[in-house]
């Protein structure tokens, strides 16, 4: 199961009701930033979720509207929070921009007092936990070093007991070491291999994250099946030119990568002020009835094989 928990939502500026850019990713005892547009610590503090365990940043890329947050949020880690260290995941484009932004502007402490890791991602698996990993994988937008981020469970075979009681392994480790898979030897000798008591592989939750984008048909096999798919939606299909000028989707072009894909919950992000939300949704609702606009501080609760659910209010936490 992921959570996520939706920051901000605007395009480009803010508007009265939308932040930038900002989503927070729960994974169990782990938590990842998506984007840290401007305002994002406040946005941060808004939604109840706090600081704590918040520091591992995930950038799709390095223009302003995602970035320019970390200025105010590495500064208040380094002077007020208990915060050690922070990660900071982008292509080699948006790190040099913040690098330029927090050496060269917003840090001058002669000695820091938090460790900072700019993680230089490439294609691929980069980040794995006992139960899910995350990888990052290729978008097409404004220039190169553009990432999108695939969240998935790890697969699992359900451990059939019944099946075991009438092998006759006892409760216990051996169990344990079948689920591990690993064979067993009982007292009277037999050998039982972990294919003798495991199910069938069942697929974790899947959560696809995809910022900016000006194409979608590289993005169909990630997409593939997912219980959630996160995407932009900057323009409606009246302005598709554009929107390919700007290197950004409609919101019907997102909606069709969700059907393409068999996804089953479609919320849009990154939307423009210019728009009415009702339109956006009538738009995207036209092709893909699944489909949600994210508003600040909307969170979905994301299970496998049934899409996103979403839940008020987000979680809380006692303590920043």
């Amino acid at each position: 199961m992921f959570e996520i928990v939706f920051l901000g939502t605007s395009a480009s500026a803010p508007s009265v009701h939308r932040g930038l850019t900002s989503q927070a990713i729960l994974a169990g005892e782990h938590r990842f930033l998506v984007d840290c547009g401007e305002g994002t610590q406040r946005q941060i503090l808004r939604s109840g979720i706090g600081f704590k365990r918040l520091n591992r940043v995930l950038l799709t890329h390095g223009h302003l509207d995602h970035i320019l947050g970390l200025g105010g949020l590495v500064s208040t880690f380094a002077r007020w929070e208990n915060i050690n260290e922070i990660e900071i995941y982008g292509g080699t484009s948006a790190l040099d921009r913040v690098q330029r932004l927090l050496y060269g502007v917003v840090l001058d402490f002669e000695r820091l007092p938090i460790e900072i890791h700019l993680v230089d991602l490439k294609p691929g698996p980069f980040f794995s936990a006992k139960d899910f990993t995350i990888s990052a994988f290729p978008v097409t937008h404004r220039g190169p070093g553009c990432f999108g981020f695939l969240f998935e469970e790890k697969s699992r075979r359900p451990f059939l007991a019944d099946v075991a009681d009438r092998l006759g392994v006892p409760p216990g480790p051996e169990r344990g070491q079948l689920v591990r898979g690993e064979a067993v030897t009982l007292a009277d000798g037999r050998v039982i291999t972990p294919d003798m008591v495991l199910g069938e592989e069942i697929r974790g939750a899947k959560l696809v994250y995809i910022g900016d984008t000006g194409r979608t048909d590289n993005l169909r096999e990630v997409a593939q099946d997912a219980d959630l798919l996160v995407i932009e939606a900057t323009f409606l299909e009246s302005e598709a030119d554009v929107a390919r000028d700007f290197g950004h989707l409609t919101a019907k072009q997102a909606a069709l990568l969700a059907r393409e894909a068999g996804v089953r919950t479609l919320v849009l992000n990154h939307v423009s002020r210019r728009y009415r939300e009702a339109d956006i949704i009538e738009e995207a609702r036209s092709v893909f009835p699944g489909a949600y606009v994210a508003r600040d501080m909307d969170h979905f609760v994301v299970r496998r094989g049934q899409g996103a659910e979403k839940v008020t209010p987000p979680p809380r936490e006692t303590t920043a």
